[in-house]
């Protein structure tokens, strides 16, 4: 992958990478606690059909450690800000878990700038009984010890089998966990519990890809076939055997079925 540049968009310094040359370009959005690496698996997959922008969300990896309450509108400008700077006019749009939610944000209010649309391992139409759990999980997360929400989510996130196969990369994962900013952590984890476009999803009128692993508790197949019924002609997955973390546990599934999905001419969908 390129090595990485700097931005600045208002008092924030995003930190960013484009990588490929492939003539239609590709944004990707991470979740929270993560950074433009978690990319990296569908990136070396991708890159030789489209030209790709990863960045570090505020807060996150090496962009600016913002203190005080995030908005999901905040991630929205910076996303369209970094496009205009690597000169992305419309692109394809990937957004994972909080980044599906700044996808859905971003196609609800400037719908022009998306050819096509991927949501991954992302929420929308919580019931009471979601919406209290991840409620308890952000006090969890404003309350706890450094790293005990990450040691209390990992196998939500990734299967045993496979923490198991992989004991070295379960340490670098913990690892660059250790290195996030508690507050920023927390002020993200605030707009992915607080957030909830389920009413407006019928307005998203572009090619829309949906999908998430069949055993993911937080961002559940029942979620997804809430956002596949409301999006008008979209399409659902829901993989097996997976949990949260697909882009970790399964970059050659998540990167064919994105290449799939992308390179369908427009005359066919």
């Amino acid at each position: 992958m390129t090595d990485t540049q700097l931005h600045t968009v208002g008092d924030v310094v995003l930190n960013y990478r484009v990588d490929g040359n492939g003539a239609v370009p590709l944004v990707l959005i991470h979740g929270v606690g993560s950074y433009l690496e978690a990319w990296s698996g569908v990136v070396e997959r991708l890159k030789h059909r489209f030209t790709i922008l990863t960045f570090d969300l505020r807060g996150h990896g090496n962009s600016s450690r913002v203190k005080g309450r995030y908005e999901i509108d905040d991630f929205v400008a910076e996303t369209l800000a970094l496009a205009d700077s690597v000169g992305f006019d419309r692109f394809h749009l990937a957004g994972f878990s909080l980044g599906g939610l700044i996808a859905q944000r971003l196609a609800l209010t400037h719908l022009p700038r998306i050819q096509r649309l991927i949501l991954l391992s992302t929420v929308a139409g919580r019931t009471p009984e979601e919406r209290e759990r991840v409620l308890a999980r952000l006090a969890a997360l404003r309350s706890g010890e450094p790293g005990s929400h990450y040691d209390a989510s990992l196998s939500r996130w990734l299967t045993e089998d496979f923490q198991k196969k992989n004991p070295d990369l379960i340490a670098t994962l913990r690892q660059r966990n250790s290195q996030n900013d508690p507050d920023c952590y927390a002020s993200a984890y605030r707009v992915l519990a607080e957030t909830d476009f389920g009413g407006f999803l019928d307005q998203i009128r572009c090619p829309t890809l949906i999908a998430t692993g069949e055993e993911d508790a937080g961002s559940n197949p029942r979620m997804a076939r809430y956002m596949h019924e409301r999006i008008p002609g979209s399409e659902l997955r829901v993989l097996p055997g997976l949990r949260h973390s697909i882009l970790t546990e399964a970059p050659d599934l998540v990167a064919s079925m994105m290449a799939d999905f992308l390179t369908v001419p427009e005359t066919v969908k």
